[in-house]
């Protein structure tokens, strides 16, 4: 059994830890002496891996066998093709691009609407995998603490109405790093060196403690990869897994394209891989440096899984205290540097693109103030206050009823939204504003009613005939049959039509 104490202090010194590495890449920078490197930089990009793969990852290898690599196939295959992330770094650096809502609106017109609509798509998008940081968090505290999931909560706190769990004390514990993290000053490029490198630095963390307790498991508990997989075998349930028969292509399919798109528009990749670059040659190393990382982090994914269904299935298990709190720090450094990376992104948008423009040009009139940092910077950090609030609330609501991987490939269906006009956008000459604008909204409307609504519902909070019965019992409307469509998974179905009515629209 690990101290409380011990785990606070240990939690607030990775996250020291991680403050000091960003003030000294600030003080590089500033001094103009970038600490950027082509190997801190394919690094950075791997703030992709979030708690979803610390833990998702595992529990989707318990379920599904090897379609978890299907989530890191898509970037994989994206990265060693990176002619598309090339062509978005020059036009961003062209023109001046401060996140992906400039990016899409820049190619039509600088169409101050669409750039508001992808925004709003973004912010409302990315909740539920915010949701997904809290969640991990507050699941690795139970299992560190699994008689009292509350222990790190200070007794004078425990009964105040607004401190109801632990997950309220992380949100606001991230919330407030965040805003000291990353909004202790204005870039007009909207760069920010030193969280570059604590990202980096985190993706070493955090691939360090997924390895070591992998190596625990394949041959601390175990006499290595062979005798797992021989022990695995002989179990039939745990076999049936790594058969070949048992992989849908379908699925596989439809998760390799959505982890495709989510490398390039997920805010926080955008943000890393397209606006914080500052040289492009950089990507001649990402390109080899984060697949090789991938595979690194992806090692031991199934070998843990298998080791857990043997081991775990109703048995008493003695535990390594110090082994657990390198994976609760683990898990806590690929939460955190999500949650920085994109709220820090995310209020960027908000603030340039919904709140200045109204306050600019509205009846607020504040163009005749001289300097507006202050301003700027109470908005930035009030939108990651409301972020993490929101991902909070959808935790308590719905993600509770969800596992890690569903939870994350919600927000995935939502930006894989901005596709159609952001690829047509860079390729083809003839897509219009209004092709973009109709596209988008479409297709967020059939990501709302096939995704996130029937996340609400699956949690008890509407009801859910309109899933499979559809509303007022109308079935060709059922959420997860349109049309009549019943051979797709949910994924998969709102995918398909999601994409099909967004480039519909865009094209015609």
């Amino acid at each position: 059994m690990i101290d409380t104490w011990f785990v606070a202090i240990a939690t607030f010194a990775y996250l020291g830890a991680l403050f000091a590495v960003a003030r000294f890449g600030d003080r590089r920078a500033d001094a103009g002496r970038s600490v950027i490197t082509s190997t801190v930089y394919a690094l950075a990009i791997a703030v992709y891996c979030t708690s979803w793969t610390f833990y998702g990852s595992v529990g989707r290898a318990t379920s599904g066998g090897m379609s978890f690599l299907t989530i890191y196939l898509g970037p994989t295959i994206m990265f060693l093709f990176a002619t598309v992330i090339l062509k978005m770094i020059r036009v961003s650096k062209r023109l001046r691009l401060t996140s992906i809502a400039d990016f899409i609106s820049a190619r039509y017109g600088k169409s101050q609407l669409l750039a508001g609509l992808v925004t709003v798509i973004a912010v409302i998008g990315i909740v539920p995998y915010i949701a997904l940081q809290l969640k991990a968090i507050a699941y690795s505290l139970k299992i560190l603490f699994p008689d009292d999931p509350e222990a790190l909560i200070p007794d004078a706190l425990e009964s105040l109405a607004f401190m109801p769990d632990s997950t309220a004390i992380i949100a606001i514990i991230l919330a407030v790093f965040t805003i000291l993290f990353g909004t202790r000053h204005l870039d007009v490029t909207e760069r920010h060196e030193g969280m570059v490198l604590a990202v980096a630095f985190e993706s070493l963390l955090k691939l360090a403690a997924f390895m070591a307790v992998g190596a625990y498991v394949v041959w601390g508990l175990n006499d290595g990869f062979g005798d797992l997989f021989a022990r695995a075998a002989t179990l039939p349930k745990i076999n049936e897994l790594l058969q070949p028969d048992a992989i849908n292509f379908g699925n596989w399919f439809a998760l390799t394209l959505l982890s495709g798109l989510a490398i390039l528009l997920l805010p926080r990749q955008f943000q890393i891989t397209v606006v914080e670059n500052v040289d492009e040659t950089h990507m001649r190393r990402a390109v080899w440096l984060f697949p090789l990382y991938l595979l690194l982090i992806n090692i031991f994914v199934l070998p843990i899984a298998l080791a857990g269904l043997i081991h775990f299935d109703g048995q008493p298990f003695e535990a390594n205290p110090m082994l657990a709190l390198l994976a609760f720090l683990g898990g806590l450094s690929a939460a955190t540097g999500m949650v920085i990376v994109e709220t820090i992104a995310l209020a960027t948008m908000v603030s340039n693109v919904l709140v200045m423009p109204i306050l600019l040009r509205g009846r607020f009139d504040i163009s005749n103030r001289t300097d507006l940092t202050g301003l700027i910077m109470l908005i930035r950090r009030s939108t990651i206050v409301f972020l993490l609030l929101l991902g909070y609330l959808y935790f308590r609501g719905a993600g509770e009823a969800y596992a890690l991987v569903s939870i994350g490939l919600i927000s995935f269906l939502a930006v894989a939204q901005f596709a159609p006009a952001m690829l047509g956008g860079l390729y083809w000459k003839d897509g219009n504003r209004l092709g973009a604008f109709a596209g988008l909204g479409l297709g967020f409307a059939v990501w709302l009613y096939t995704a996130l609504l029937p996340s609400f519902a699956k949690s008890g909070w509407i009801d859910s005939g309109f899933i499979l019965d559809g509303p007022w019992g109308i079935s060709w409307l059922a959420a997860h049959r349109l049309l009549g469509m019943n051979s797709l998974d949910p994924i998969s179905h709102t995918l398909f039509w999601s994409l099909l009515l967004n480039v519909g629209a865009y094209v015609i």
